[in-house]
């Protein structure tokens, strides 16, 4: 089959792939892989031809509004899922597998036999062998493009969520990321049942404790 090079999302590689031969093509992407608390979060993209797919673009270029507006025009009109692992998971397998199992729990729940999945980043899905993985995909592909924000959306809203339970922590302003004020915060209080334990800066305060 035809293997279109990715190098702008204006280059619709989505329409190539169709062209040669593809039929479901999926795109997917995680958000969380960095914080110190909270789960990672995957999605799963189904391409289709609309305008709000070629409109996405990797959700760590966009403004907090621009994401929100995006994600609104997304889950009213392509297919999608999303999929998590909470940070207990993540100290058991460790992040890189987490966010694999994340990515294929989301890819899986919406087709069980994809033609072609598009992961972004450096690994494909273990348990799904038409998986492609494509670095900075999330800037590359817009269905992965359209996961990033799907997933970075859904993750922030939950991060909210949390806040409300640990108010403490300010997990409305760095949504678990390794901000200064975050690790003042978790010396001043200690970890809480969202922090993931296997990290550096956690860690050592439970071994501490």
């Amino acid at each position: 089959m035809l293997e279109p090079k990715f190098t702008e999302i204006e280059d619709r590689v989505e329409l190539a792939l169709i062209a040669s031969g593809y039929g479901s093509i999926l795109g997917c992407d995680e958000a969380g892989r960095g914080p110190l608390a909270g789960p990672v979060v995957a999605s799963a993209v189904e391409f289709r031809d609309c305008d709000v797919i070629w409109k996405c673009k990797d959700s760590k270029s966009l403004t907090p509004n621009a994401r929100a507006e995006l994600f609104d025009q997304l889950v009213s009109s392509v297919r999608f899922s999303i999929s998590s692992l909470d940070a207990h998971q993540i100290d058991e397998l460790n992040i890189r597998v987490a966010s694999l199992q994340a990515m294929t729990n989301a890819a899986l729940d919406l087709s069980a036999t994809p033609d072609l999945v598009l992961v972004d980043g450096r690994d494909r899905l273990p348990q799904i062998v038409t998986s492609r993985a494509i670095v900075k995909g999330d800037a590359r592909v817009a269905t992965i493009a359209a996961a990033s924000i799907i997933a970075k959306v859904t993750r922030d809203r939950l991060m909210l969520t949390f806040h409300e339970q640990y108010p403490e922590y300010g997990f409305d302003r760095h949504f678990g990321y390794p901000t200064a004020e975050h690790r003042k915060k978790l010396l001043q209080f200690g970890p809480c049942p969202i922090h993931r334990r296997s990290y550096r800066g956690v860690r050592e305060l439970v071994e501490n404790s």
